[in-house]
Parts: C-alpha cells; sequence; structure tokens
C-alpha cells in the first residue's frame, strides 16, 4: 500500500499514551464500547459462519521509524494505528513498538497486527478512508522502510484479540529458490507443532503469505503469543528443543526476521 489512493500501504506489520489525537476516529465512527463489541462479534461470527471452513486473516505491519523522528510523532503513530480498532472489519488490532528484534535484514521498530474474519474484510479497512488518512498524515512521514505480510491461519485461535502484556514473537522466512513442492508444507508443519512441544505458547498460528508485493520475498509467516515475556523467555532457554525443530528445515531457508512485541494496554478489542 505505498500509494495512498487505491493501495493503502497495509492492503492485501516503551510505553506510549495512547490519548486521542487529531487522528482520533471521526464522530460517525465512534460507537459505544459496548455497541461496537457486539457488532463486531456479530460481524466476526456472520464472516467466520459464512463458508464451511471458519478462518481468521492474519495482517502484520512491519515499520522502521527514521532515528531523528520526534517521540511525539512516534506516538501520534501508533495512536492512530490503534485507534483503526473502530472500523467495523477489525477483530483485533495492536500497534506497538518492538521489544526486541533477534534477527532482521533491515533495523525494524514498530509492528502492527491485526485480524480479520476474510480477506475481503481486510481490503475493506485497507481502503477505508480513515486509515488511508492515519497512513498518509502519520505513518509515511516518518518511515524509512516498511513491509507487510498477510496469511490465511492454519487455525482460528480460541483467543482472537490477545490481552494486554502478552508477548508475541513473529517469524517470517524467506526461502531458497527452486525448492520441491512439499517444502513449504514440511516447513508449515514443524511450526504448527511448536505448540505441543513448547507448552509456553498460548496460542500460534502460521500460513502462506498472500501478499507478496509488500513482502519483500518472505513467504511464510507465523506468530505465537505468550502470557508474557516470562513465559516466552521462559520457551527462548529451551535452546536445545528449538534448535532442534531448526534443524528439521535450516536446508530450505534463505533467510529469517524474528521479532517480539507486548501487547498494549490501553487497547478497545473489537471482541
Amino acid at each position: 500500500m505505498m500509494c495512498v489512493r487505491a493501495r493503502p500501504l497495509f492492503s492485501s506489520p516503551l510505553s506510549l499514551a495512547f490519548s486521542p489525537t487529531k487522528h482520533s476516529p471521526p464522530n460517525h465512527l465512534r460507537l459505544p464500547l459496548s455497541s461496537s463489541s457486539s457488532s463486531r462479534r456479530s460481524l466476526s461470527a456472520a464472516a467466520m459462519s459464512s463458508s464451511s471452513t471458519p478462518q481468521i486473516i492474519e495482517h502484520i505491519v512491519l515499520f522502521k521509524v527514521k532515528p531523528e523522528t520526534d517521540s511525539s510523532k512516534i506516538a501520534s503513530m501508533m495512536n492512530g494505528l490503534n485507534g483503526l480498532v473502530s472500523l467495523s472489519q477489525v477483530i483485533h488490532i495492536s500497534a506497538a513498538p518492538l521489544h526486541r528484534v533477534r534477527s532482521s535484514p533491515s533495523a525494524f521498530t514498530h509492528v502492527l497486527h491485526s485480524r480479520y474474519g476474510s480477506k475481503e474484510d481486510l481490503n475493506a479497512y485497507a481502503a477505508h478512508p480513515y486509515h488511508v488518512r492515519v497512513v498518509k498524515e502519520s505513518v509515511l512521514p516518518i518511515c524509512d522502510d516498511v513491509m507487510a505480510v498477510d496469511w490465511v491461519a492454519d487455525r482460528v485461535p480460541g483467543t482472537l484479540a490477545p490481552p494486554p502484556g502478552s508477548a508475541a514473537k513473529l517469524t517470517f522466512l524467506r526461502l531458497k529458490e527452486n525448492l520441491a513442492g512439499d517444502a513449504k508444507s514440511e516447513i508449515v508443519d514443524v511450526i504448527k507443532g511448536l505448540s505441543e512441544k513448547l507448552p509456553g505458547i498460548d496460542q500460534i498460528t502460521v500460513g502462506e503469505n498472500f501478499s507478496p508485493a509488500r513482502a519483500k520475498g518472505f513467504s511464510i509467516a507465523s506468530i505465537a503469543f505468550f502470557k508474557d515475556l516470562g513465559e516466552l523467555e521462559t520457551v527462548d532457554v529451551q535452546t536445545e528443543l528449538v534448535n532442534v525443530e531448526k534443524e528439521k528445515v535450516r536446508e530450505y531457508v534463505d533467510s529469517t526476521i524474528v521479532v517480539e512485541f507486548v501487547v498494549p494496554s490501553g487497547l478497545v478489542s473489537g471482541l
């Protein structure tokens, strides 16, 4: 979505105060909390029952904020992005600074994670004038680099809106060229199995990216949520088990991005 008109930046990725800014949702988008939550509950239920196979669309945007950017402008970007929860298509949205970058070819600083009931909902969100305005006024002027990845989750998470304080680990894989056709399936299966082998994981989804234009060649993505940073660290120290799983797919992988963030407080969930 580098074009702000028809292809917004996020179409198909500290403690900051989320106080109202000039990017707060316009009045016609403001709903009482009970009404907003009820509306989205009905919307997501309808979306996930519209086919015989329920689905959740994961949408991730990574941002590299210019190093000289004033903190007030960064806060404005975070407030504007988190305010997009008011849009009816959004089941969950969370924008936050990165807690840690474990592996990345680019020095990303912030992340947005959101969930939708269908690809159509994601497209409607991306084209919405309020979203386009936030991108044009608060994101593009202060970012050096942006990448986005979208995938159909392999399962519908038990908790669609991870609670504040949850820690998340994002993993993007760029695969080597000319791999056998079953290589991607093998990688996805290995990642799926992590939730059984690493009990500290509250939920994990994985899938193939369906928005290649902004993904910098990364074709498989996953997001794992933990109760908090302590639980994430507990899993990370299990290096022997983690390395065994990595070794199963190492020969297929050309490059990785692994980043972590904490779901911020002060958010209004869509569900």
